[in-house]
C-alpha cells in the first residue's frame, strides 16, 4: 500500500472552500485513507503550519482552531506521528486557551523534565511551566 505524508495545504484546502477544486482533491485523498486504499501519515510541523494559517490568513478564534486541529487527528486512516504530544498538547491548549504552538512547547518540555527559556514567559504561566530566569 502506498503512504503519504500529508503537507499543511491539503488540511486547509479540505477545511476552506476557497479553492473549490482544491478542496475536492484533498477530500478524494481523506476518502482514500479512509477505505484503506492509501496511508497517511502527519506530523507536528503541519499542525503548527495549519493553526499558524488559521489565526494569521483567516483570522479564526483560537478555540476554533483547537477544534479544527482536533478533527485533524480524528480523520480515518491518518496516522499521528508524536501523537501523544500532538494530544496532549491539544488538550492544554483548549484548557488554557494558549496557542497550540506555546501548548506543544510546555507538553514536551515537561516530558523531558525541562523548563522553558522564552522571553514571552507569560504564553506559559497557565501550565505551569518552570521557567529560565532572566
Amino acid at each position: 500500500m502506498d503512504r503519504y505524508f500529508v503537507d499543511s495545504n491539503i488540511f486547509l484546502r479540505f477545511y476552506n472552500a476557497d479553492e473549490p477544486e482544491q478542496k475536492n482533491a484533498a477530500r478524494e485523498v481523506f476518502l482514500k485513507a479512509k477505505r484503506g486504499e492509501i496511508e497517511l501519515l502527519c506530523g507536528p510541523p503541519v499542525f503548527f503550519e495549519v493553526a499558524w494559517v488559521l489565526r494569521s490568513r483567516y483570522k479564526i478564534p483560537n478555540s476554533t482552531v483547537i477544534d479544527t486541529l482536533e478533527s485533524m487527528i480524528a480523520l480515518p486512516g491518518l496516522y499521528i506521528l508524536d501523537d501523544g504530544f500532538v494530544k496532549a498538547a491539544l488538550e492544554l491548549a483548549r484548557k488554557n486557551n494558549q496557542s497550540y504552538s506555546d501548548a506543544y512547547i510546555a507538553v514536551t518540555a515537561k516530558e523531558h523534565g525541562a523548563g522553558v527559556v522564552s522571553f514571552n514567559a507569560r504564553h506559559f504561566a497557565k501550565p505551569g511551566t518552570k521557567m529560565y530566569p532572566f
